[in-house]
Order: C-alpha cells, then structure tokens, then sequence
C-alpha cells in the first residue's frame, strides 16, 4: 500500500492526525488524490530540512504546504477535474461531494446543519475549539463553499 492509499486509514484512525506527504511522486493526480483524502500537506523528498521543519510546524497548526515545484502541476490536476465530466456509469455516491469529507468533517458539518457553534460542536466532540476550526475551513474548501451559513444551508438540504 502507499501512502496516498493509507490516507484514509489513517484519517479513520486518528481523525485530529496532521497527515504530511513526503514523497518523490511529481505526479499532479497523486498530489491532488492526496490532498483530497485529506493530507495536511505535500512535499517532495528533495525538500531542504528547514524548508520541511517549518512545513511541520504550518501543518500543526492547520495549514497546508505544497512543494512549489508542484504548484502548477495541482492547478493543472484542478482544472482536469473540473473540466472532465462525470462518467454515465459512476455511481451517485461517487458523485456526492461529502463522500471527500471525512468522518469528522462529516460530523462537523451535521453539527454546523443542526446550527451548533465552534465552541458546542468542541465540546460535544471533545476537541478543541481550534481544530474545530480547521475542519470547518477543510469542510468548506471540499465542498467549494466561502461561509459557514452555506455549509449550514449545504447540509440542511442533503437527503437523509
């Protein structure tokens, strides 16, 4: 197995994990398959060491940091994405958006519908108030949303 496929694993088994790619992959798919499964970040293995402890320390406290070797070739997996359209034979749940969310994310977001704060969905899922945070941006960075109101009205229409 590598690492873009022990993503999930890994996100299921330690949802709050910062998960960083370190890899000699310069493939745009893989870096985006592995964004989308929810890596923190992706760096080559050629990185210089400061480069990298600094990339450590942004992933700790939520941001993301891509090699910027592999800036454009993201862009261009990005735009392949959005410009390909969905095969006839893909199932529905493949087409779904939330199925790229996390279990978390996922809980998060059903917590944002019922019109839950930063501070209850904290103490409801014991975590902290600021990796609450962080998954709200994750939640609406996957869904292509800019405000929490649109991941409270997103979730409040979904089926189910």
């Amino acid at each position: 197995m590598n690492g873009v496929d022990a993503l999930q694993g890994l996100r299921e088994a330690a949802p709050r994990a910062k998960v960083l790619m370190l890899t000699v992959s310069e493939d745009g798919h893989t870096l985006a398959t592995a964004l989308q499964r929810g890596a923190s970040g992706y760096l080559l293995k050629t990185v210089d060491s400061d480069v990298l402890a600094s990339a450590i320390v942004r992933a700790m406290r939520g941001e993301s940091t891509i090699s910027p070797e592999m800036t454009g070739k993201l862009v261009s997996a990005f735009q392949a994405l959005q410009s390909a359209p969905l095969a006839p034979d893909t199932p529905a749940a493949a087409q779904d958006p939330v199925q790229a969310l996390s279990p978390r994310e996922r809980q998060i977001l059903a917590e944002i519908a019922r019109g839950a704060s930063n501070k209850e969905i904290a103490r409801t899922l014991d975590i902290a108030e600021a990796t609450v945070k962080i998954h709200v941006q994750h939640i609406l960075r996957k869904l292509n949303l800019t405000s929490r109101v649109q991941a409270a009205v997103y979730a409040a229409g979904r089926p189910g």
